[in-house]
């Protein structure tokens, strides 16, 4: 019971952003380029915001020669990484048919028919998973920025 029971108060404490990325097991690609684009104290930070997290498997999807201009660029990771943030807290509930403002500066659409929800093109696969400082979608796209004219 000793070591159960430790660990049991300490699965119940609020977890940050950062830190719930991290143990997801499907997003371990966005946990290493959040980190990567220096996003993991931002992912720890008070908020509240909204992270679409692309699943590893919408990474997967992502052309090599993409991903390789993406670690090869610092800037332009930190603007993708960033494109899939929200600075509020926003509840699969509470999506409303709208475009809203990412910490990268452009605007995402979002809409919800039903309990299914969209950001741009992607599609949420999991909703609401609550954070201390936020919560996550895990969406099944990788969404690139619109190029800065």
């Amino acid at each position: 019971m000793t070591a159960l029971g430790a660990c049991a108060t300490n699965a119940s404490e609020p977890q940050t952003l950062a830190d719930t990325i991290a143990k997801t097991a499907s997003l371990k690609t966005f946990n290493a380029l959040a980190a990567e684009a220096g996003m993991t104290e931002t992912l720890k930070a008070a908020g509240p915001y909204t992270v679409f997290a692309p699943s590893d498997a919408a990474f997967k999807a992502v052309p090599a020669k993409t991903m390789d201009a993406l670690k090869a660029d610092k800037a332009l990771l930190k603007s993708v990484i960033s494109y899939h943030i929200v600075p509020s807290r926003v509840a699969s509930k509470d999506v409303k048919p709208g475009n809203v403002e990412t910490l990268q500066g452009a605007k995402v659409a979002l809409a919800r028919a039903g309990t299914f929800v969209t950001v741009e093109e992607a599609m949420v696969e999991q909703a609401d998973i609550a954070a201390s400082n936020g919560v996550i979608h895990m969406v099944d796209t990788v969404m690139m920025p619109p190029k800065k004219k």
